[in-house]
């Protein structure tokens, strides 16, 4: 992890908007502030300013990151705004994949996206501007993101995100939106899998896999594997199904290596009574049932309470 003291060398490559001499502050400098600033748990550039203002964490970023200066809070919002959010984003995901010296192999990256519903009020968006971004489900680091300005748009940003990274020997977790041919294909060129969630939006393959995974016969026949969990007065019961006899499935030959189905069946019971949700999946790679709930269990449990980089305060630095 030694490269996290190279921050500051990776953001040196940034763009901006407009023509900065650099001053005092440079434009890596800031951004290393804010971005270790997150690293702490800061929510706001406000909070980060204080944060980097103190006399402790001063020496710091002094001793680790040769930055001499703190730039006053509002020259801080003036650096961030004159940044080009694409050419941030290259750098950053250069930055992150120099902490991960072994490659992804082995990991669940999810694709996820996020509507920031304040920004449908803002005179410049028309609607909401949605977030997707590529986390490394295991340890919580988001590896890339991309803006869109439309929920349609979603689908051709996963694509050009999975072209900006180096995803070779992970498994690649996507929603309904992105289970898609063209995505499944971008996914496999770029060397990893894909585990991807089918709904209606694939009609006829989600009730084909429904249609097996139903059968009482047929679902006996597939690998599988429960757990229960227990939490104050609610009790949350997963059963993961997973076969690779898909000879029998239609147009199979679409899906590009595609070598396995599954369905995970969620039930939840609380005082109220008990809810029952099924979630089907198709994969390019041969799954075991436990693998396809941990995968899937990686994508759907909440960003806060995955342990990671992004919980962590860099050493000698507190929040």
């Amino acid at each position: 992890m030694e490269d996290i003291w190279k921050m500051r060398e990776y953001f040196t490559d940034v763009e901006t908007t407009k023509d900065y001499k650099g001053y005092f502050c440079s434009v890596g400098e800031a951004l290393s502030i804010v971005v270790l600033g997150s690293f702490c748990g800061l929510r706001s550039v406000n909070q980060i300013h204080q944060w980097a203002s103190s006399s402790r964490v001063k020496g710091f970023l002094l001793e680790y990151f040769g930055i001499e200066r703190i730039p006053c809070y509002y020259w801080l919002l003036c650096l961030l705004k004159l940044i080009e959010p694409g050419s941030l984003n290259r750098c950053f995901i250069k930055w992150v994949q120099s902490l991960i010296p072994k490659g992804l192999e082995g990991y669940t990256l999810s694709f996820d996206g996020k509507t920031v519903r304040s920004t449908g009020k803002m005179e410049k968006y028309s609607s909401p501007m949605h977030i997707v971004s590529a986390q490394i489900a295991e340890l919580g680091i988001t590896f890339g993101q991309q803006t869109v300005y439309d929920k349609s748009n979603e689908i051709p940003a996963v694509r050009e995100l999975l072209s900006l990274l180096s995803i070779e020997g992970c498994v690649v977790v996507a929603d309904a939106l992105s289970c898609q041919k063209e995505t499944a294909k971008a996914i496999v060129e770029g060397k990893a899998d894909y585990l991807l969630s089918v709904k209606d939006n694939q009609s006829t393959l989600k009730q084909d896999i429904e249609d097996y995974v139903q059968d009482d016969d047929l679902r006996k026949t597939m690998d599988t594997c429960e757990t229960v969990e227990k939490n104050g007065g609610r009790i949350e019961s997963r059963r993961a199904f997973a076969t690779c006899d898909i000879d029998w499935l239609y147009d199979k030959e679409e899906w590009v290596n595609l070598a396995c189905i599954g369905a995970v069946n969620t039930q939840f019971t609380t005082q109220k009574g008990t809810t029952n949700e099924w979630h089907y999946y198709i994969s390019s790679r041969k799954l075991t049932a436990q693998e396809l709930l941990e995968h899937a269990r990686l994508y759907l449990k909440p960003q806060t309470d995955r342990p990671g980089i992004t919980r962590t305060c860099p050493p000698g630095v507190v929040g």
